[in-house]
């Protein structure tokens, strides 16, 4: 079975785009598995919910209820501390100190089903974990 892909907020906020459609469907038709990370959905959420942008909200409601959701847990939060501690100390700030970072909780996640991440933002998580822009044909 392939590595289940897990799609990050670029991928998931295009969800009208046709291209990210026949990406998707291309996935799930091959068996690949496609998640939904927790993370994700909550960095699209609030600013779907910060602009009343309910087209959009229903949009990723019916795709979770659609599509494998995985939770965030204990074990996963203390992954995502530890990649970003790791990744700071070889010199490659993700975030502010201060900030909750999105791509190290998006990597742990990733990386506690052995998947990897969908993504357009492949600077900070490629220091972290598999990924792949969904746009670039493997």
């Amino acid at each position: 079975m392939s590595k289940p892909w897990l799609l990050d907020t670029g991928p998931l906020g295009r969800l009208t785009n046709p291209e990210i459609t026949t990406w998707l469907e291309g996935q799930l038709e091959a068996g690949v598995p496609v998640m939904i990370p927790e993370v994700a959905d909550y960095e699209l959420r609030h600013s779907f919910l910060l602009e009343g942008l309910t087209r959009s909200l229903r949009r990723l409601d019916q795709l979770v209820s659609v599509l494998p959701y995985l939770p965030l847990t204990t074990s996963i939060m203390r992954e995502a501390a530890r990649l970003w501690a790791d990744v700071r100390r070889r010199g490659h700030p993700l975030a502010d100190p201060h900030a909750l970072d999105g791509d190290a909780i998006l990597a742990a996640q990733a990386l506690a089903v052995g998947g990897r991440v969908a993504t357009e933002n492949l600077g900070h998580l490629t220091l972290l974990v598999e990924a792949s822009d969904w746009r670039v044909p493997e």
